[in-house]
């Protein structure tokens, strides 16, 4: 059956329906995509992205309990060393310090024995000098030819020493006794002693 409407020709029945039925199919697909359906399936979706998520999380959460175990562990094995490392420095510095204090002792004593010995050789010095200056005033005393023949038996250097302290005219009255090469000798190393000394 063919209607006509106005003048344009025939048309078929029913297609504008077809047209609109179809079109509501699509929309309420759409709206049941759009709607619990669209969710069921972001659902389903979702579901296995969480999980592994959640897989993953846990693990990462495992990871950080086991690496912060390892740092713990970490860092009381290296409190241990440093507390060892301490304890070996204490006890470094109470040795060095026994060590100082023995250092300054002996020190100390060596500073003692010095200043006795000083002491010591100041006596003897004195003694010796003492025992020069009467040795010569024996020998000035003796007489010249006396004198002279316990000075030929000396060492040369040894009898200019004595000579050397003499009275001048005790000197010259023991060098007048002596031969001549033990003058000369003496009178050569008395000359001598003062040959090298700057003038200016």
């Amino acid at each position: 059956m063919w209607v006509v409407f106005g003048g344009k020709g025939p048309r078929r029945p029913g297609r504008g329906a077809l047209t609109l039925l179809a079109a509501l199919f699509v929309g309420s697909a759409i709206a049941r995509l759009a709607g619990g359906a669209g969710e069921a399936i972001a659902r389903e979706i979702a579901a296995p992205s969480a999980a592994a998520a959640e897989e993953e999380g846990g693990t990462a959460q495992d990871l950080s309990r086991d690496e912060i175990a390892a740092l713990l562990a970490a860092f009381s094995d290296r409190e241990a060393a440093l507390t060892e490392r301490e304890r070996a420095l204490e006890d470094r510095l109470h040795a060095l310090r026994l060590a100082e204090r023995a250092v300054e002792a002996q020190l100390a004593d060596l500073v003692a024995a010095e200043d006795r010995l000083k002491a010591t050789l100041a006596v003897a010095d004195g003694a010796a000098e003492a025992d020069v200056a009467r040795l010569t005033s024996v020998f000035e005393s003796m007489k010249p030819k006396d004198a002279a023949r316990v000075f030929e038996e000396m060492d040369p250097d040894f009898a200019a020493g004595f000579v050397a302290r003499m009275r001048p005219d005790a000197a010259a009255a023991l060098l007048s006794g002596l031969s001549p090469a033990s003058a000369y000798t003496i009178s050569a190393i008395l000359a001598g002693r003062h040959a090298n000394v700057p003038k200016n």
